[in-house]
């Protein structure tokens, strides 16, 4: 199988938020920009395992700052990360004031997707990830320090819940 380099995979997407986005107060839901940020990660995913993905994991959100009606909203989703059948995508949010120019950091989130075969159940081996820069080594050395505190953390729920139905 071969190789695809990170380059391949980024994409930027913006939305302008509007009314219905947004409470009575003018703020964005979050709820409306995680949905963004899911189809974000999931075009990354498509694009690089051209095939259908599914979100596995969202690691923690932290809004920063809040969005308002009439702020465009761009997502910068990249793959960090590739494993035997995961692969780590990270999404940076920004809003920005179209008026001022002004721009902010809104979140960041990273999600694990899983390829599918033809829409189905069955999980797809994926190609191995190519490293471009220094930041792409960076970002994935990162993405498997991640990796592996996800692991140990699931590991730990089903031991939990192990017990709770014994």
């Amino acid at each position: 199988m071969q190789g695809r380099p990170v380059s391949e995979t980024r994409v930027v997407l913006s939305h302008l938020m509007l009314p219905q986005d947004a409470n009575p107060a003018g703020n964005v839901h979050g709820g409306v920009i995680m949905k963004y940020i899911d189809n974000a990660a999931g075009v990354v995913g498509v694009r690089y395992a051209r095939t259908i993905c599914v979100t596995a994991s969202i690691d923690r959100m932290d809004f920063f700052v809040p969005m308002y009606i009439g702020e465009l909203l761009t997502l910068k989703a990249s793959l960090n990360m590739v494993g035997s059948t995961s692969m780590e995508i990270g999404v940076c949010v920004e809003g920005e004031n179209l008026l001022t120019g002004e721009k902010k950091h809104v979140g960041s989130a990273y999600l694990t997707f899983v390829a599918l075969y033809d829409q189905g159940a069955e999980v797809r081996k994926l190609p191995p990830l190519i490293l471009e820069t220094p930041d792409d080594e960076r970002r994935n050395e990162e993405a498997r320090y991640r990796r592996a505190r996800r692991l140990e953390e699931k590991q730990r729920m089903l031991a939990r819940r192990e017990k709770i139905v014994l």
